[in-house]
């Protein structure tokens, strides 16, 4: 247990923490102001549109960035802490994500799987998961929500409310899996011992 990668990233959870809400808050104005744009563009429109549109870029690539660099670290540890427990490659833990469709279902199963090699307490478990799902809902409910906005012309109006609701959920909920991922990986690496393996995430 004295691997170089058997500490949980606290300080990097706390970053990814603070900047996924920014972004999903983002993403409200930018939805808003290209929404705005379409039904009554103006050069203005335009021009707020563009800037909400960049602001939202840039805080998502951060936002992506550090979560998978954060999901990566937690990969491991959970690795060290119960040998066999993880399934795939570290590359396929990270690609998962970014890949179209894969990314609506695979990735939720890898950080199940990360949740459950990382806790050594089995009567908490079933919770962390429901905590799991409900955030995976969220995330993939405001994903095909706004695939079906931008095919409507992205300009009705419920379906935006919807969708970005769905976002701020995700946002929040994701942050409390970030939360609860490391302080179990903070708990074990601590105790100095081998989490027994759990059955593999569905």
């Amino acid at each position: 247990m004295n691997s170089p990668l058997s500490k949980a990233p606290l300080p990097l959870a706390r970053c990814t923490q603070a900047v996924i809400p920014v972004a999903a808050v983002a993403d409200v104005f930018r939805a808003l102001a290209v929404r705005a744009h379409r039904l009554h563009p103006t050069d203005a429109s335009l021009n707020r549109s563009g800037f909400a549109s960049m602001v939202f870029v840039y805080l998502t690539t951060a936002a992506i960035v550090l979560f998978l660099v954060w999901f990566s670290r937690c990969r491991r540890n959970a690795q060290v802490l119960s040998p066999g427990a993880v399934t795939g490659s570290g590359a396929w833990a990270v690609l998962a994500w970014l890949i179209p469709m894969v990314n609506l279902w695979v990735p939720r199963g890898l950080v199940l799987e990360v949740q459950r090699a990382s806790s050594a307490d089995t009567t908490t478990t079933g919770r962390d998961e429901v905590l799991v799902n409900v955030w995976w809902a969220a995330w993939a409910g405001h994903t095909v929500l706004t695939a079906a906005s931008q095919l409507g012309g992205g300009t009705s109006l419920p379906l935006l409310v919807v969708a970005e609701v769905l976002e701020i959920a995700a946002a929040v909920l994701v942050v409390l899996v970030i939360q609860r991922i490391t302080t179990l990986q903070s708990r074990a690496l601590a105790a100095g011992s081998p989490v027994a393996p759990l059955t593999p995430a569905a």
